[in-house]
């Protein structure tokens, strides 16, 4: 199994994971020997905390080399009229009569509560590649789907600003 991502979701997560191995993991060292010479391992809960979030910090290591490694890298260039990477999509539902509006982006950077849907899911499956006006169906699963039809797309690019997610 690998996951869709652009060349920009790499470049972000290696200069996270740069980051987390030069500056996090030094300090999370730092704080672990500091924590050690209060005393008693048993009720030092600074030494817990400390080695909690040095493994924290490792853990997260591992999952961006994972991440970066078994990608599959996709393009972010689409028709300037069709649903593509990044572009912002206003979308109207039908059985609601309310419109919203989205930008598709890879999974690694979704976030429902900003409105970022991932390309993979659902309703980024139904619009992805359609043009304004076309009704498509999104499909929650076998029994269950609904109607949308794009509004409006705006060109918007990867400008960086949205966050990767943590796991």
């Amino acid at each position: 199994m690998y996951d869709e991502l652009t060349q920009k979701d790499i470049e972000k997560m290696e200069a996270e994971i740069e980051h987390r191995k030069l500056v996090v993991r030094k300090q999370a060292l730092e704080d672990v020997k500091t924590a050690r010479a209060f005393g008693d391992l048993s009720e030092n809960f600074e030494y817990k905390a400390a080695k909690q979030f040095k493994n924290e910090n490792e853990s997260r290591i591992r999952y961006l080399e994972k991440m970066v490694r078994t990608a599959k890298i996709i393009s972010e260039e689409s028709p300037e009229d069709e649903v593509g990477m990044n572009n912002t999509v206003e979308v109207y539902f039908e059985e609601e009569g309310e419109t919203e509006t989205y930008k598709v982006v890879t999974t690694v950077r979704s976030n429902s509560l900003k409105n970022l849907i991932s390309r993979e899911s659902p309703l980024g499956k139904a619009i992805f590649g359609h043009k304004v006006g076309d009704r498509c169906e999104v499909k929650v699963n076998e029994d269950v789907s609904y109607y949308v039809q794009i509004k409006r797309i705006e060109n918007t690019v990867d400008d960086g600003s949205d966050a990767l997610r943590k796991f």
